[in-house]
């Protein structure tokens, strides 16, 4: 295949870096508005083509896809003109603006019989597949609840809250865990730094099954932290990003409520067990997600992250969005 990169910032190059070691393409073209990102990238890779204007890249009969990694204002109009002019697309998280554009996009690649997949890199991590599995083939019971915190002194955004800048990771891999959209959504948040801009949100989330599950995310936290721990009925789940081994440990703890055999009297049976470490495959997360858009493109397969993956997300971010700016009001989802 053919493929051009559209968009050199922080993740771009990354992506154009992974399409070109795995060598599945005949011919990578790298796009941008920035000539010294353009040269920077030629000298790295001098197979590379290079272009700064993707318009022309609607025209080249000889392109079959394109990323897109722009900033997220441009991610529809770009990613729009390249299904309607027949390119298969993979647009980095979160997908679109709003819900709008994001069921635009959708409604397009359907049309156009184009592949549209959405870059969230964690659904194609070890550690997220390997909880995928656990979770699926029941290991830990039913899941009662889920809690996630994404938190660092890191950088704040000038145009997006803290829950479009780091909630799509947390949203997409409790969808792709759960295989559910959420029902209802509630947020509290602060502005602490920069006025109107929220650095920190608490989101609580309910799924239809019962399940629920809370979000902290943040750029005002002394330390960096990466963690989610699952609940079950029949056992318990740890997963820290931020470990180099062992990202992932299963607690066979839990306890067990015993209906009271005379008046007044209940027993609860407490239950402690082993702590395990499951073995966890390494590979990188990215070259795992592009290799998938490829595999997709050539052989008109659904991708695990496809366009109504990322529209899930974006009606999620909507609605966490709006509960925080209207006094944490809680907002259902369609």
């Amino acid at each position: 295949m053919n493929i051009a990169v559209i968009g050199l910032g922080y993740w771009g190059p990354n992506l154009l870096r992974n399409l070109y070691e795995s060598q599945t393409t005949e011919k990578l073209i790298a796009c941008d508005l920035d000539e010294t990102k353009l040269q920077r990238i030629k000298l790295k890779y001098p197979t590379v083509e290079i272009e700064s204007d993707y318009q022309k890249l609607l025209r080249r009969d000889d392109i079959d896809a394109a990323i897109v990694a722009t900033p997220v204002s441009l991610h529809f109009p770009i990613a729009h003109a390249l299904l309607e002019a027949g390119k298969h697309v993979f647009v980095e998280k979160p997908m679109t603006q709003n819900s709008q554009e994001a069921e635009k996009l959708v409604e397009t690649a359907e049309k156009n019989n184009r592949v549209l997949m959405v870059g969230h890199t964690f659904e194609y991590s070890p550690p997220v597949l390997k909880i995928k599995e656990l979770i699926d083939s029941k290991e830990l019971g039913d899941v009662y609840y889920i809690s996630m915190s994404r938190v660092n002194l890191g950088l704040h955004q000038k145009d997006v809250s803290v829950i479009w800048d780091l909630a799509p990771h947390d949203f997409s891999m409790l969808f792709y865990w759960l295989n559910q959209q959420p029902k209802r959504i509630s947020a509290m948040g602060k502005d602490c730094v920069q006025k109107n801009i929220p650095d920190v949100a608490f989101i609580n989330i309910e799924f239809p099954d019962g399940c629920i599950a809370n979000m902290q995310v943040s750029w005002l936290a002394p330390s960096k932290l990466r963690r989610t721990a699952i609940v079950g009925n029949k056992k318990m789940l740890v997963y820290d990003d931020t470990e180099n081994i062992e990202k992932v440990k299963i607690y066979d703890k839990g306890v067990e409520y015993k209906d009271p055999e005379t008046f007044g009297e209940y027993q609860l049976s407490y239950r402690s067990g082993d702590i395990i470490s499951p073995y966890i495959q390494n590979f990188e997360p990215l070259r795992r997600e592009m290799n998938h858009f490829i595999e997709c493109c050539q052989n008109g397969k659904k991708p695990i992250s496809d366009g109504r993956s990322g529209l899930r997300v974006i009606k999620a971010l909507e609605a966490a969005e709006k509960s925080l700016r209207n006094n944490s009001q809680v907002v259902e989802i369609a």
